[in-house]
């Protein structure tokens, strides 16, 4: 064998041996599972022993269609989604403190894209810019289950506690949530194409400004078990547009300006049934178009103006 032919032998014996010595796994690849703890570090690979500081940290560790799990109280900061995931904090106390930006932005518009966030605590911290939750794309559509949002303290495109404006198709379901002390809105629907379908069951909004729940346009609503109060000088429920179609039932919307606003622009249908609408200081219903339907076994009364519903549809 020439000194050449060595030379090479060896050279290919080295090349062999240092990919033998590569790790057998992407150095970035990305867990199911993650991890955050209020003792954490970004730094860290997010797993149970060795968690990160923020949702933000992990979310880039974690992957699409995975869950970051809260390991022990903390506040964990704002996050912006893009992927499919659930943040799961139900056992204990996940923050965020969300002064002058979003607390959660969802803008996840890859097909089938599901969202869930699930046990948050999002405090705007009295502040004029940011909301709660802001739902800008969710191809697969998101669930708000067991969360509070409050202090969000601005007006106009601000102050929600959650504001859906999407750009196509979606479904948005709100459970077991308190979104309370907003200055402007709790529940925004405003799609600017597409269309919304949004259920709502077993949720407390209250001490708000402009409105409870707000359907601007392209929304179907089911609002079920469903607290609207407080709201000194907007409504339990204002309806806007034609495109805009709600279902309430078994819920209570007292002690604001309205129970319910029907029609600004336009010519919203809403029905109602086993609902409770009293104590509102301008008008229990507010109907300036459109249709407010009484399905049955509604309590309107006590409320400073009418509370005659646009008809009444017997249920035996």
């Amino acid at each position: 064998m020439t000194r050449l032919s060595k030379l090479t032998a060896l050279f290919g014996m080295a090349l062999m041996a240092a990919a033998m010595a590569l790790p057998t796994t992407p150095l970035l690849a990305q867990a199911t599972r993650t991890w955050v703890s209020g003792v954490g570090d970004d730094a860290n690979p997010c797993s149970r022993t060795a968690p990160c500081k923020t949702f933000a940290g992990a979310i880039s560790k974690t992957a699409t269609g995975g869950e970051i799990n809260c390991l022990d109280p903390g506040g964990f900061g704002g996050v912006t989604i893009t992927k499919s995931i659930t943040i799961e904090c139900s056992h204990t106390l996940g923050g965020i403190l969300a002064a002058n930006f979003n607390g959660v932005l969802v803008n996840a518009s890859t097909a089938g894209s599901v969202v869930i966030l699930r046990g948050l605590d999002i405090n705007g911290a009295n502040t004029t810019t940011g909301n709660g939750v802001r739902i800008i794309a969710a191809a697969g559509g998101v669930i708000i289950d067991n969360c509070r949002n409050y202090g969000f303290g601005g007006t106009s495109t601000n102050g929600r506690g959650v504001a859906i404006e999407t750009t196509a198709d979606t479904r948005v379901t709100i459970v077991n949530s308190q979104i309370y002390h907003n200055n402007n809105i709790g529940v925004h629907s405003n799609p600017t194409t597409g269309n919304v379908i949004l259920s709502m069951d077993n949720d407390q909004i209250s001490q708000g400004g402009n409105a409870a729940i707000q359907l601007r346009q392209n929304t179907t609503a089911t609002i079920n078990r469903t607290t609207a109060t407080n709201n000194a000088v907007g409504s339990g429920l204002t309806a806007e547009l034609t495109t805009v179609n709600a279902a309430v039932t078994n819920s209570n919307f007292s002690n604001n300006a309205f129970g319910i606003f029907n029609g600004n622009g336009g010519s919203p249908t809403t029905r109602i049934y086993g609902t409770v609408i009293t104590g509102n200081t301008t008008s229990g219903l507010s109907i300036i178009g459109g249709s407010v339907i009484s399905t049955g076994n509604n309590m309107i009364r006590g409320n400073a103006g009418n509370e005659i519903p646009s008809s009444t549809i017997a249920t035996n």
